[in-house]
């Protein structure tokens, strides 16, 4: 497996050949460009950097090895260990450092890590900013500090902090969710959202049902959560009679919910539900990527606001919100983003803010889905031969469907009048990607089909 380094961050598997995997050597090389940067906008302080891991098994070799590059390069180190990427991006204003570094691979499989690296506002690095660290790491000029100018290393949790400045946000009603004396399983894949969801829960007086507790790593099924990896959660949830199900992935940016009935909530549709209710509360504007769901913007049309979709990526997400004073956004992934909190995604956000709303309006959860505009969606791929030139193949395709509204900030979505597809191309693979969104199930698939043979007919 190459070697991923994206607007994302830098990631790959745990061990083999330097240039296929994420190695030791790639974690110091990534640390010690990352640090540059830093001192390149800081160079007349000693800088402090916020450390945080989720709990997979690379996790701890990985962690010592970024913390000691750091202190190599004269950084002062704030070793949170076991985190939330919510958690993590909060340290670092809260705590006043200079930057943060995060060690997940988010919801891919136990044998993936990756660098996420931070600004001094807790915020993923701009594109910019990542080229940059990037080419300096391709460089591999690095000079270390001398012995008496080595970092420091100081160690604590920022869990309590985190749980605390939820559970103050103007629109979260702990009393409210108090007196609903719900009943919530959560599934917390053997990663760190078994130490901060159920706190969160337990203080806004919810009785828990934890799965999947234990912070070792091990994942309990495939992290991705999406309805094919969570047939125990959804059977727990009817047999326990609990209000709802919660799952997040391995570093909690992530948050589906279970209906009560054991049926998936949908995860395109959490930050729907989120944003509703905000909106219903603070009116205003909302931004998700391409890629996500059309019923965000006509929630937030029918509330007044105005609704854009940004490129993939949670910068860019991000971004956008900023330039257009979104009120609320995120991914379609189940990613929210509260700008009141913070702009990342953050799942204990998204909880607090859900069960908030179902608790004021006393309807289950099931009810609440049924509220929303029913979509469809279907994610699919095409695989092509190494000579194909995606760019001209996706020109090519702009121009069949010139008719209807085209977007190409990332690769091509086109919107029709009930539907719509977006052809994304891979950067590490010869494939595009293929989402499309209707009406019913069946028609999001018919739609992708329709697409794979106009591709194919390209092809040809």
């Amino acid at each position: 497996m190459t070697l991923i380094k994206s607007i994302s961050g830098i990631r790959g598997t745990i061990g083999g050949a330097i240039g296929d995997n994420l190695t030791p050597l790639d974690l110091v090389k990534f640390v010690t460009s990352y640090t540059q940067w830093l001192t390149k906008a800081n160079s007349d302080k000693k800088l402090k950097v916020i450390v945080g891991r989720d709990a997979r098994i690379s996790g701890e070799m990985a962690s010592n090895i970024v913390i000691g590059t750091l202190m190599g390069c004269g950084i002062d180190v704030i070793n949170i260990g076991l985190a939330t990427t919510p958690t993590t991006e909060l340290a670092v204003t809260g705590l006043g450092a200079d930057g943060g570094i995060i060690l997940t691979a988010s919801h891919n499989p136990k044998q993936w890590n990756a660098l996420k690296l931070l600004d001094n506002k807790g915020e993923f690095l701009n594109d910019k900013a990542g080229k940059e660290i990037l080419k300096s790491a391709e460089k591999e000029d690095f000079v270390y500090c001398q012995v008496d100018d080595l970092g420091k290393v100081s160690t604590l949790s920022y869990d309590k902090e985190h749980i605390d400045s939820v559970l103050a946000l103007s629109l979260v009603d702990v009393e409210a969710v108090k007196e609903r004396k719900y009943k919530v399983v959560v599934d917390a894949i053997n990663s760190v959202g078994a130490a901060v969801i159920p706190q969160l829960l337990e203080q806004m007086g919810v009785e828990v049902v934890l799965l999947n507790g234990e912070m070792n790593g091990e994942f309990a099924h495939n992290p991705e959560p999406l309805k094919e990896n969570l047939t125990e959660i959804c059977s727990v949830v009817k047999s326990e009679k609990a209000d709802m199900g919660i799952v997040v992935d391995p570093d909690v940016d992530r948050l589906a919910f279970i209906s009560e009935d054991g049926e998936m909530f949908g995860e395109e549709y959490t930050l729907v539900s989120v944003a509703d209710y905000v909106l219903s509360n603070t009116p205003g504007n909302t931004v998700s990527n391409l890629s996500s769901t059309r019923a965000l913007a006509e929630v937030t049309v029918k509330r007044g606001g105005k609704y854009n979709a940004s490129a993939v990526g949670e910068v860019n997400v991000v971004s956008l919100m900023k330039a257009t004073n979104a009120v609320i956004g995120g991914e379609g992934n189940g990613g929210i983003i509260y700008p009141e909190s913070h702009y990342g995604r953050d799942s204990l956000v998204g909880v607090a803010l859900m069960l908030t709303n179902l608790a004021k309006k006393g309807v289950k959860i099931s009810e609440l889905r049924e509220t929303y505009p029913q979509f469809y969606m279907s994610k699919n791929k095409i695989e092509l031969t190494p000579e194909i030139d995606v760019d001209d193949l996706l020109i090519k395709v702009k121009e069949i469907f010139k008719d209807e509204r085209i977007t190409d900030i990332d690769g091509v979505k086109i919107d029709f009048a009930t539907e719509w597809v977006h052809l994304r191309k891979s950067n590490t693979e010869p494939i595009i990607r293929i989402y499309t969104e209707s009406s019913t199930q069946e028609k999001a698939e018919s739609l992708a089909e329709l697409m794979i043979e106009k591709i194919k007919e390209i092809c040809n």
